[in-house]
């Protein structure tokens, strides 16, 4: 079995160890953009001129990825905002779990989804928010969604929240800018002017091609940068805040066995939920069994091993137990 992740680290331990991340992830994927934004230049015949225009964009998608992009995933995964009378006992839950962790409120959405999953997003604890699908809703029971936001909040003591929010919104851009160049080499000055035997910026345009076909792949490993150990963390946190690991292991198997996709599944945001969205995870299976590549390229961990290490972790303690844990520095 391996071992579980420690989650007796200093809180400002955590925190600081996320926000060297999410500096990394804003650096490198801003300097992916002007890179694309440079060939985008050169493509569409502007030149050197367009490399200023290039860095604004790059310097402009940095702060809106930084202050703006836990309101860009909330749209994009069309979450609303959870109603207290229709919503009650996610609010009692959600509050319930911040008294004990010594965390604010975050805001508390919903994802009108049959599909089981949730995610949290934001910039740090004061800014942050957690989304449950309805069909995670209407399929847990109170101990298992207590497991689940459990799980979200310790994201966000954590501050992944912030480098996985940082990570949907540097590689959208990555991906949108990549589409741009590629549409421009195809249909743009290039294709036209080599018709003509002019041939314009002919070098450019071939590392425009190269770099917008490897940009979503360096998106990829942009998103990767987030590592998924941070599941396990979670996981583990969460547990020591509810101080009942068997209700994230039934949790995690309900969202194991779910098959339904999500509306607004997107390859930018699937770091962000707690489980897979993408078709691409069942395809392949959600057991432990996944080819060494499968792995690699994964955003998540194996639920079946999730499952095992809470089931272990269950095991280690007497039912007479469960409820006695001391949560650790890092939820007081």
């Amino acid at each position: 079995m391996s071992r579980v992740p420690s989650v007796r680290q200093h809180p400002e331990e955590l925190a600081a160890a996320n926000r060297r991340r999410t500096w990394l992830v804003l650096v490198a994927g801003g300097g992916v953009v002007v890179l694309l934004g440079i060939a985008l230049s050169f493509t569409t015949r502007v030149g050197w001129v367009g490399v200023p225009f290039a860095l604004a964009a790059a310097a402009i998608a940095a702060g809106i990825a930084y202050f703006q992009a836990d309101a860009i995933v909330i749209a994009s995964t069309g979450a609303r905002p959870a109603d207290r009378a229709a919503y009650e006992r996610y609010h009692n839950i959600a509050e319930g779990l911040c008294l004990a962790a010594g965390l604010p409120k975050p805001r508390l959405y919903v994802v009108a989804s049959p599909a089981l999953n949730a995610f949290a997003t934001g910039r740090d604890p004061d800014h942050a928010a957690i989304a449950i699908t309805t069909g995670l809703w209407e399929a847990l029971d109170r101990r298992e969604l207590e497991a689940v936001i459990a799980h979200e909040l310790a994201h966000v003591r954590n501050l992944d929240i912030r480098t996985m929010t940082v990570v949907a919104v540097v590689a959208g851009a990555i991906v949108m800018l990549a589409d741009w160049t590629l549409r421009s080499v195809w249909y743009g000055g290039y294709r036209t002017d080599r018709r003509r035997g002019v041939g314009a910026f002919p070098i450019i345009a071939i590392l425009g091609v190269v770099a917008a076909i490897l940009a979503p792949l360096a998106a990829q490993l942009v998103r990767f940068a987030v590592s998924r150990e941070r599941e396990y963390l979670a996981d583990a946190s969460g547990v020591l805040l509810t101080r009942y690991p068997t209700a994230l292991a039934r949790a995690l198997t309900k969202l194991r066995d779910d098959t339904t996709r999500l509306r607004h599944d997107s390859a930018a945001t699937a770091h962000l939920w707690i489980k897979d969205p993408l078709p691409r995870a069942r395809a392949r299976g959600s057991g432990s069994r996944r080819s060494a590549l499968d792995r690699l390229f994964a955003t998540h961990p194996p639920i079946e091993d999730r499952i095992a290490r809470l089931q272990q972790m269950g095991a280690d303690l007497p039912a007479t137990e469960q409820q006695d844990i001391t949560p650790p520095p890092y939820f007081t």
